[in-house]
């Protein structure tokens, strides 16, 4: 599938430096980049989450925090985006029928 065809998603650089994806709804539809962020706060985001806005600019949008499972052992990924519709709240799982690791599904929880 082309990632020019898919909607919420998001794919890790190699590197683990940076990302870049998409969330979309009826109501929006945004492509969006990441930084790896860097904190002595346990609290901070693993990435900050940046969009265009309709004048080009680039804006600070959200964040990206690894979290620990609470039901079994391992690790995942939650989401907080301002969507300019509200907020938006979504873990990252794997992207069903692909293959590259780096790829991950958006998956909305609120």
């Amino acid at each position: 599938m082309n990632r020019n065809d898919m909607s919420n998603y998001i794919v890790f650089d190699p590197d683990g430096q940076g990302l870049e994806g998409n969330i979309a709804s009826i109501s929006y539809d945004v492509d969006i980049i990441g930084q790896r962020f860097y904190s002595d706060n346990p609290k901070a985001p693993q990435f900050r989450l940046y969009a265009k806005s309709p004048a080009g600019k680039t804006i600070d949008i959200g964040g990206l925090w690894l979290k620990e499972n609470k039901t079994r052992d391992g690790s995942h990924y939650q989401m907080t985006v301002a969507t300019g519709h509200g907020k938006l709240h979504a873990n990252l799982g794997r992207f069903q029928g692909q293959e590259d690791p780096n790829l991950m599904a958006v998956i909305p929880w609120d």
